[in-house]
């Protein structure tokens, strides 16, 4: 199986469980990874050159996908507009430019950890899951697990993940720290704002999110 990998550090904890997940899975799966931004995996799911992945939640409206999902109870750090008159869409980008625009929110958007190293360095900046809350009171799901076939394999992964509680050792920690400028301490904390499991809240955040997008499109 071929499985489209974001390098964000928001999934941080998730590959962390997958390498020790397939090592010791009775079932011996096999698995590939395909390495991208959201938007390119996106594309590459659509097109099944990945059989799975996790997927902007505004792309994976028609798709199977599992309880598992990128999700912001409420501030996040790293899907942020730099306010300006002059908006500009992060190519990297799905669902977090649909969310600037059903919020009404004008400037740069930015995404992942580009975002968050900013967010970290300056307080110029809209966090727009926060907003989202403010004016829902829901969580925003930013991404799905979805797949294109062997449901079973991905509820197992479901399962598993959302009962552990995933320790990063210190090495993938630093090498985390290393590749994206953010410090560990920022890492950790960091992390404390992502929620996988999409919960019956969530799910309402996901349908109202469906809603506001179909009145902008």
């Amino acid at each position: 199986m071929i499985f489209g990998k974001i390098q964000y550090l928001n999934l941080l904890p998730f590959h962390v469980f997958m390498k020790a997940f397939l090592k010791n899975s009775a079932s011996k799966i096999s698995m590939e990874y395909k390495r991208g931004v959201p938007s390119k995996i996106n594309r590459d799911f659509h097109s099944r050159r990945v059989d799975a992945a996790f997927i902007s939640s505004i792309s994976a409206k028609t798709s199977n996908y599992v309880g598992l999902g990128i999700i912001a109870k409420q501030s996040v750090k790293s899907v942020i507009v730099i306010p300006s008159k002059n908006t500009k869409e992060d190519e990297e980008s799905a669902s977090s430019n649909v969310l600037a625009s059903i919020l009404g929110v004008e400037g740069e958007v930015l995404i992942g950890d580009k975002a968050l190293r900013y967010a970290l360095n300056s307080d110029e900046y809209v966090d727009l899951a926060q907003i989202w809350h403010d004016k829902y009171k829901l969580p925003f799901v930013f991404a799905l697990l979805c797949y294109h076939k062997d449901k079973k394999v991905y509820k197992k992964i479901e399962k598993e993940f959302l009962k552990r509680k995933v320790k990063i050792p210190q090495y993938i920690l630093q090498k985390a720290s290393d590749e994206t400028q953010v410090s560990k301490k920022d890492i950790l904390e960091y992390l404390k704002l992502i929620s996988y499991k999409l919960d019956s809240n969530a799910k309402r955040g996901l349908t109202r999110f469906y809603k506001e997008a179909s009145r902008t499109t």
